[in-house]
């Protein structure tokens, strides 16, 4: 389940690139538990992997937030959600300090090609374009989801029950190609009705005050902020399996230049061993997002 935010991306001079995230403002619905990284111990292997300049420096994790609940801000204007406790379980395990630091989505690539960030842990698609100059750590599974007003009024049950419906999508979202999609194909005789808004909080402001029918969003954000918004009497989420092509679920990864083999590799080893003592699938549970983890941890999808 997921949402997809296209983000344009300057690659060197002059390419682009497609990148994903979304926001929320949401607080956190997640329980107020003591950081994991706390009980976490050091993974030798993993850690004898890090290259030098990490052990010194630590990692810097560029990350457009908010975006809940995957990343936002607590009462105190702290970083938290799963990839924020990911990052700090990851930094255990390889016993360095990753920090957790905001930068707007469509410069984050540039930011660690100019140095200023090590990785990207933003809810980034891990796509073949993306590829093109990143290699990702894939740690999630996300594909889009619909939030609906409560009790689905319109009947939307898939993807195809969007044709002649009024749909917001928040700008530069992947979401809006997968409307073009459809309009392309099944809805070509009905097209869905497209509406772009600043930011997620808008999209769903629509559809409370009647201008949307529906907003497209990740799943596991929508089913976030459906449980969240009004302690969920405001919207429900639907699950379709109809994507087009192209647009079905993906993994998430850990974005790293492609150069640093080294910290790909102390990344991927330290992931697999908090897999392997239950860390990843309990933050999983905390951030109600067990459905979306990943049996294999892979690079690059494979």
């Amino acid at each position: 389940m997921s949402k997809f935010k296209i983000a344009g991306i300057a690659i060197l001079a002059t390419a682009g690139l497609v990148a994903m995230t979304g926001c929320s403002s949401s607080t956190p619905m997640a329980s107020s538990t003591p950081s994991a990284s706390a009980s976490i111990s050091v993974d030798a292997a993993a850690a004898a992997l890090l290259p030098a300049q990490y052990k010194t420096a630590g990692v810097s994790v560029a990350s457009d937030i908010p975006y809940a609940p995957m990343e936002l801000f607590d009462a105190n204007n702290n970083p938290t959600g799963f990839d924020y406790d990911l990052s700090q379980a990851l930094g255990a395990k390889l016993g360095v300090t990753f920090k957790f630091e905001e930068q707007t989505f469509d410069s984050i690539i540039p930011s660690l090609q100019a140095g200023k960030h090590d990785i990207v842990m933003s809810s980034m698609t891990d796509s073949a374009e993306r590829q093109k100059v990143l290699t990702f750590v894939d740690y999630f599974n996300a594909g889009s989801g619909i939030l609906v007003p409560k009790g689905n009024p319109k009947n939307i049950t898939t993807f195809a029950s969007l044709c002649g419906l009024n749909v917001a999508v928040e700008n530069a979202t992947t979401q809006a190609d997968l409307v073009a999609a459809l309009n392309k194909g099944a809805c070509k005789s009905k097209p869905v009705v497209l509406t772009t808004y600043p930011d997620e909080n808008a999209a769903e402001t629509a559809i409370r005050a009647g201008k949307a029918d529906a907003d497209l969003n990740d799943g596991q954000v929508s089913a976030y902020n459906a449980k969240l918004a009004g302690d969920g009497k405001y919207f429900d989420v639907v699950t379709p399996t109809d994507a087009p092509d192209g647009f079905g679920a993906s993994p998430i990864g850990i974005g790293t230049l492609k150069a640093n083999t080294g910290l790909v590799s102390a990344l991927k080893a330290a992931l697999q061993s908090l897999k392997d003592d239950g860390t990843y699938a309990s933050l999983l549970a905390k951030w109600n997002l067990t459905s979306f983890g990943l049996s294999t941890i892979t690079v690059n999808g494979k």
